[in-house]
Order: C-alpha cells, then structure tokens, then sequence
C-alpha cells in the first residue's frame, strides 16, 4: 500500500515506441546481433522497440492484422518500418500460398499506410524497407532439403523492392531499399543466411541504413528519468516524481 502511494505522487511515465511490422526478418530482428536488438540497445531509456514480426506473413494477411496491432493510444509511436516483399514475391507456381501480384502488393502497402495515418501516425514517422536481395543458389538448396524447387527469383524480388520505392514515394514515406543498397557490393552472399534471410553482417549493415534514417527523427528523445548521479538521494522523491 505504501509503495502505490508514494506511486501515486507522480504521473505515470509512457515510454514512446517505436513499432516494427514486418515478415520473418523482422520477427527474428531480437535474435542476438539481429538490427531490431541493436536499435533497441541505441533507443533505451527513449523509447521501447516493439517486435511485430510476423514469420511467413505476406500484405495480404498484414493489411488485416495491422488494426489490431497498432491502435490510437496513450503511448506515442513515434515510427513504425513496414518491412514485407520476401513471401508476396514467391513465384505464383511454386508458392502459391504466399504470393501476391506486384499491383496488389503495392496497394496493400498504401492501404497499410493510409491506416498508420487515420490513426495519427503521420508520414514522416513510416519507414518502408524493401526485401533484402536473393541468393538462388544457396536458397535453392533450403528448397531442394525440403522436397520443393526454388521459389524465388532475385529479378523479381527486385520488381518488388522498386514498387515499394515507389509507393514511398507515392504516400510521402521515407524508404529504405535495401535490394539496391546491398547489392551495390557485387557479392552481396555475406549479408544472407541461407539466401533469403540476413546474417549476422546483413543485420549489421540493415541497422546502420535504419539508424541514419531514424536519428534525425528520434533525436529530440529525451532520456527517461533522471539519470542515478542526478538523484537526490536525501530527497529521492522531489527526483523521480
């Protein structure tokens, strides 16, 4: 009871937030040395970084989903990435299950925006990220230990990654595209995993590309609470509420 009163002096603290949705890159972005983990470690004490990772998921299932993940509340989300390509650019045939038509994908990717800002979540709080870029060869193996045929093709994960640039465009997002970024290093292999998803190089490298989109918009963040050598210890109170 003591400690709700005292409790009770001060206002409650709401950390801001800012909101990752996406695929499996993103849901596996808190791994250790995964970009997610990383950008919290820089934000701590200034905001949380909530992982809405979604493994598999393509912008036809986000879309739906999105309402009940990101809502107007009391917690201010002071950025959100859209991060999906990897599933909706499955070839049609052979993975018919997660595909989507380019057309569609580019719509859903507006339509998820066009929500993030009815409920107050403006422009130049939404970072797009396309997909990474494809390594046939070595995603054709996880394929092939799986009894199926290769299911993507980097041609047209790059068609994907350059609709979403232009959506970005389009809505007045901010992109970060990351197809073109890494293969600017012609042997983009040591950012992949497996061929689809990063390695430890490739999430270093996607946290160092988001960071320098995200200070100019997070660096007005104060700390939160003051920090311990600033604490009154006679008075704590008259400190920390």
């Amino acid at each position: 009871m003591a400690l709700a009163e005292a409790g009770a002096g001060g206002r409650l603290l709401r950390w801001p937030r800012v909101v990752l949705f996406g695929d499996s890159i993103t849901e596996f972005s808190f791994q250790e040395n995964g970009w997610g983990a990383a950008l919290a470690e820089r934000l701590v004490r200034k905001c949380d970084v909530v992982n809405r990772g979604l493994s598999g998921y393509n912008t036809r299932w986000a879309k739906l989903v999105l309402p009940r993940l990101i809502t107007k509340s009391a917690e201010s989300t002071v950025a959100v990435t859209i991060f999906f390509g990897a599933n909706d650019s499955a070839l049609k045939d052979l993975n018919p299950k997660q595909h989507v038509p380019l057309e569609e994908y580019a719509a859903n990717l507006k339509s998820m925006i066009h929500y993030l800002k009815s409920v107050d979540i403006t422009e130049d709080r939404i970072i797009l990220i396309t997909p990474p870029p494809l390594q046939e060869s070595v995603w054709e193996k996880e394929c092939l230990a799986k009894g199926d045929q290769l299911n993507r093709r980097n041609a047209t994960t790059g068609e994907y990654a350059h609709a979403c640039v232009q959506v970005a465009r389009d809505c007045g997002t901010d992109v970060l595209d990351l197809w073109t970024l890494m293969q600017k290093n012609q042997d983009f292999s040591s950012y992949l995993s497996d061929g689809l998803h990063l390695s430890t190089k490739g999430n270093s490298f996607l946290a160092a590309q988001l960071w320098s989109r995200l200070e100019k918009k997070l660096s007005a963040l104060p700390s939160l609470l003051p920090y311990w050598r600033d604490v009154d210890h006679t008075n704590p109170k008259a400190s920390l509420l």
